[in-house]
């Protein structure tokens, strides 16, 4: 009995950790600080950054909000999800929708108070992004151009707390997030492709459904052509340093989504390459420490001593 009840524990942990994507919160995680490190404030030492509590306060309100987002997306597709990821929709089901809500409004919560901790505005910031992402997940998700733009701007925006947080307004930083922005633009173009049958049966009008899947395909490539203009120009720095060379693998990478991507025809095709990019973006976080080798040690050594 003792056996079975530790058993029911664990499922519904893991059952949780599949619905608010606990991979993808670490990884997030893992991004903002690198971050704040390398990018917004690489004059700072690393014990500094580490150890700064409102760092700490708005990845946890971040961390808070976006868990609290997936719980609520889940929410809401969950006929969705049990035409396109049936698998996936019996592990997250294990949990009852109402324990669901009941931590939805318990992060959302938490995450305003992180939020408070730090500042006025930066409450204000994580309330009208908890408010965007149930706005996204009850209405616009259900619309082509407004659930895709809503959907990429939803995911690049935490990166916007520690931006203002930093007061770092840099053009390289705005042209890496042109990047990203375009890079997410397609996975999510492509998380739609795979959807497409729920989303038919749903009444869900995604770009695929709305335009088709072939003018679909032309406007991710359209899209993977434009990544090309802010990777040239960050070329032109120097303080991308050996970064570089994630770009030049990213460039190719993203020439064989595009030819892949103009030939597939099947789900299991738009899902590898979805998650093609997810490893990309992934590379990318951690590729942020090569910005600047030479600052690296120094953070190192400086956290030694």
């Amino acid at each position: 009995m003792f056996s079975f009840k530790i058993k029911r524990i664990i499922f519904k942990f893991f059952s949780l950790l599949s619905v608010i994507r606990g991979y993808n919160i670490l990884v997030l995680i893992f991004a903002q600080y690198l971050a704040a490190i390398f990018i917004f404030s690489p004059k700072k030492s690393l014990r500094y950054t580490l150890f700064d509590i409102d760092l700490f306060y708005i990845i946890a309100a971040t961390m808070c909000v976006v868990a609290s987002g997936y719980l609520i997306n889940n929410f809401y597709d969950s006929k969705l999800d049990r035409i396109n990821r049936p698998l996936k929709a019996g592990v997250d089901n294990y949990v009852k929708q109402s324990i669901k809500l009941k931590l939805y409004f318990t992060l959302n919560f938490l995450g305003f108070v992180f939020g408070l901790l730090i500042s006025v505005r930066a409450a204000l910031f994580f309330a009208i992004y908890i408010f965007g992402i149930w706005l996204y997940s009850h209405k616009l998700k259900k619309y082509s151009l407004a659930g895709l733009l809503s959907a990429t701007f939803l995911t690049i925006l935490p990166f916007f707390a520690i931006f203002v947080y930093y007061k770092n307004f840099s053009k390289i930083i705005f042209i890496h997030a042109i990047f990203l922005f375009l890079v997410i633009m397609v996975r999510e173009l492509l998380k739609d492709l795979q959807s497409m049958k729920g989303a038919i049966i749903n009444s869900y009008e995604t770009f695929p459904v709305a335009y088709g899947e072939k003018k679909t395909k032309q406007f991710s490539l359209f899209l993977l052509s434009l990544t090309v203009f802010p990777v040239v120009v960050l070329f032109r720095y120097p303080a991308i340093s050996y970064m570089r060379y994630y770009f030049y693998f990213a460039l190719i990478t993203l020439i064989f989504v595009g030819f892949y991507l103009w030939k597939s025809t099947e789900i299991k095709h738009y899902r590898m390459l979805h998650n093609v990019l997810k490893v990309l973006l992934l590379i990318g976080v951690f590729s942020l420490i090569f910005i600047d080798t030479s600052l690296l040690i120094e953070k190192v050594i400086d956290r030694l001593n």
